[in-house]
């Protein structure tokens, strides 16, 4: 678990990732737009997104992240957990796909609700 997304309304976006910049001294890994940027200790990564408020359907907490080792253990993952998916409580929300920064991963919710994201990125070494 070494990935967590964050919604920031527009209004607290610049001092949000100021803090995580400067306060907890993390980097910038990849800044796609004005929207989203994700941010890295070097093994952890936060990614930052930027939204008109938050609300219910923009929620402080977007998903939590479960790094793996490579593109392949992202697709073995997603073999595994919809094997298995009516069994678990959980639902798979779509299959893996390559993101626009190397990344690859897959969305499903736990039996709470909670979005977790299975994820391989390039960037982050694999502890």
């Amino acid at each position: 678990m070494r990935h967590l997304a964050l919604n920031v309304a527009d209004d607290r976006y610049a001092a949000t990732v100021r803090f995580y910049r400067e306060g907890m001294g993390m980097r910038t890994d990849w800044e796609p737009d004005e929207t989203a940027v994700y941010l890295t200790s070097g093994t952890d990564n936060l990614a930052v997104h930027r939204v008109s408020t938050v609300t219910r359907a923009h929620p402080p907490f977007d998903h939590l992240g479960f790094m793996v080792p490579d593109g392949p253990a992202v697709e073995a993952w997603h073999a595994r957990l919809s094997g298995r998916a009516q069994e678990l409580g959980i639902e798979i929300l779509a299959k893996p796909r390559l993101h626009r920064d190397g990344a690859t991963s897959f969305y499903l919710l736990d039996p709470a609700g909670n979005k977790l994201q299975i994820v391989h990125i390039p960037s982050i070494p694999s502890a």
